[in-house]
C-alpha cells in the first residue's frame, strides 16, 4: 500500500474547534491532477483540506501556482471553511518562516493541527518501478524525501513553537506500510521509515507540553495521478497486479480527512501520542465510513491478510472480517533482529 501524492501545502485555522496546518508541497506538475474535473485532487491533502471546511476550519493552503491555489481555495470555501492561498515553496526555508509568521500574526498565534502531508516524488517511483536503486540516478533521493521528510522536519518546528506555547495541539505525519517493510523502492521506504520516527520522537519532546504527534498510514488512496499511472493502463510498466488491485479498492483522498478530523476531537488524543494510526484502524474506531458509502478496507483482518497468499486466499471467504491478528506480530513479522 502507500500514500502517493504530488505534494502541496495547506495551512488551516479554526476559532471552533481546532487550528490546524495542512502541508502537502504544490509542484508545478501537480496542476494537471488539480484542473481535474473528474478526481480533482491529486492527493489526499485536498481531501483532507476538504473533510476540515466542513468542521469550520479556516484554511492557508500553500505552493508556488496562485491559479491552482486559487481554484483549491474556492472549492474547500464551497464546503463551508474560509481558505487563504499562500504562495509558498515548501523546500524554501524563507517561505515557511513567512508563512508562520503570518499565521502567528492573523491567528493571534493559534495553531492546534498541523497535517504533514508533503510529497513530490510519485512520477519518478513510478517511472522507476522494477529497478534497483544502484540502476536508479541517485538525485531520486532528493525528490522522494527533500519536500517530503525535510519539509515534515521544518514545518513541525515552526508549527511546534505556536503549539508549545498555547500548550496543546496535534501533529499529523503522513506515512505509509512502506515504513515498516519494503515499498516500491528504496528512498521511498527510508523517508516514510524516517516519517514515522519523526512523529515518535517529537511525541516525546512535546508531551510534556499537552501536544500530541502522530504517524498515519492510509490505505491506497484513489488519486487522479494513481488513475493515470495504474487504473488507466491495462498493463503498467512494472507495477504488480496487487497494486493495480488494491488501488482499484482503494480510498478516496478524504477519508484521511475524516479520520483526522475525528482524531482532533478525541479527548483520549494523548493517548495516542508518538503512535502509528492506520486509516482503517480510526475509520473502526470513530465508526465512519468513506464519503462514497463503503465500509474501509481493514488491512490488518486475518480475512484480508490472507488474500494477499496466493495457496491460502480461498480461506478469505469463509474467515469473519473481525478477526484480527495481535498488532505485535506486523513488528515481529517483519523485524531487524
Amino acid at each position: 500500500m502507500g500514500l502517493l501524492c504530488r505534494g502541496f501545502s495547506l495551512c488551516v485555522c479554526s476559532r471552533d474547534i481546532t487550528a490546524l496546518c495542512l502541508r502537502v508541497t504544490l509542484s508545478g506538475i501537480l496542476l494537471t491532477g488539480s484542473e481535474s474535473s473528474k478526481i480533482r485532487w491529486p492527493c489526499p491533502g485536498g481531501g483532507i483540506a476538504l473533510q476540515l471546511s466542513e468542521a469550520g476550519a479556516t484554511i492557508y493552503i500553500t505552493g508556488r501556482q496562485q491559479k491552482t491555489l486559487q481554484h483549491t481555495a474556492a472549492e474547500v470555501c464551497e464546503r463551508g471553511g474560509n481558505c487563504v492561498p499562500v504562495i509558498c515553496d515548501s523546500t524554501k526555508n524563507d517561505d515557511i518562516v513567512e508563512l508562520f509568521e503570518r499565521i502567528k500574526r492573523e491567528q493571534d498565534g493559534r495553531l492546534d493541527l498541523l497535517v504533514n502531508n508533503a510529497y513530490a516524488g510519485v512520477y519518478d517511483i513510478f517511472e522507476n518501478m522494477g529497478k534497483k536503486f544502484w540502476e536508479i540516478d541517485p538525485s531520486i533521493w532528493d525528490s522522494i524525501n527533500n519536500a517530503g521528510l525535510r519539509g515534515h522536519y521544518f514545518f513541525s518546528v515552526y508549527g511546534s513553537r505556536l503549539m508549545v506555547a498555547q500548550g496543546r495541539g496535534l501533529i499529523v505525519t503522513v506515512s505509509s506500510m512502506g515504513g515498516l517493510q519494503y515499498l516500491f523502492n528504496v528512498p521511498y521506504g527510508v523517508g516514510k521509515a524516517a516519517c514515522d520516527r519523526l512523529a515518535a520522537d517529537m511525541a516525546v519532546e512535546l508531551r510534556s507540553r499537552g501536544v500530541a504527534s502522530v504517524s498515519l498510514w492510509p490505505g491506497a488512496v484513489q488519486t487522479e495521478l494513481v488513475s493515470q499511472l495504474v487504473l488507466e493502463k491495462e498493463q503498467p510498466q512494472g507495477v504488480e497486479q496487487k497494486f493495480k488491485e488494491a488501488f482499484s479498492n482503494g480510498e478516496t483522498t478524504e477519508l484521511s480527512g475524516k479520520c483526522i478530523v475525528n482524531l482532533a476531537k478525541d479527548t483520549n488524543l494523548m493517548s495516542l501520542s508518538g503512535k502509528v494510526l492506520m486509516t482503517c484502524d480510526l475509520a473502526r474506531r470513530y465508526g465512519i465510513k468513506d464519503i462514497d458509502g463503503r465500509e474501509v478496507t481493514d488491512y490488518t483482518s486475518l480475512k484480508f491478510l490472507l488474500t494477499q497468499v496466493p495457496y491460502l486466499s480461498w480461506l478469505s471467504a469463509v474467515v469473519p472480517s473481525f478477526i484480527r491478528p495481535p498488532r505485535f506480530l506486523l513488528s515481529v513479522a517483519n523485524s531487524r533482529f
